[in-house]
This record gives structure tokens, C-alpha cells and sequence, in this order.
């Protein structure tokens, strides 16, 4: 099973190609449990106010690029605001 850490950086390196359950490991990982699961879709609730929220889906076991790379966006500022309050 790949690490949290190695699919990271495959993601990084190449959005394209990766698989949807390891998407969904990182999702799990950084934002918690899905809001919706059990369709083609899983919804991740975000931390801000409002109602921001990350959407992906499968796409016969592959997870869509744009969506690999919304998801590096946001964590990418997740762990930006947690430096800062270090």
C-alpha cells in the first residue's frame, strides 16, 4: 500500500495517471472523511468559512488531472497557514 507521502509526490510530478483510491487516501489523510461517498463522487468539507469543499470522482479508477491538482492547491495551503501559526 503507498504511503500518503510517495503518492504526493507522484501527484506532483505527474496529476495525470493517478489512481482514484489513492487520491482518496490523501484526501482522507489531509481533510478527514468524505461528506459523500458511495457514488462516483466524494466531497471533502474544507476548514474555511463558508462552504468550500474539494469534489473528486472516479473516472474508471483514475482520478481526473484538474481535480489531482485542486487538491495539491489546497493542501499546499493548508500547510502554508499551519507554518504560520507555528
Amino acid at each position: 500500500m503507498a504511503q500518503v507521502e510517495d503518492i504526493l509526490g507522484r501527484m506532483r510530478a505527474n496529476p495525470k495517471g493517478i489512481r482514484f483510491t489513492d487520491l482518496c487516501k490523501v484526501c482522507d489523510h489531509y481533510f478527514g472523511p468524505a461528506r459523500q461517498k458511495g457514488t462516483s463522487h466524494r466531497i471533502y468539507p474544507m476548514p474555511w468559512p463558508g462552504d468550500p469543499r474539494v469534489n473528486i470522482q472516479n473516472d474508471k479508477g483514475k482520478a481526473k488531472a484538474y481535480q489531482v491538482r485542486q487538491v495539491l492547491a489546497v493542501i499546499e495551503r493548508l500547510e502554508h497557514e499551519r507554518a504560520e501559526d507555528a
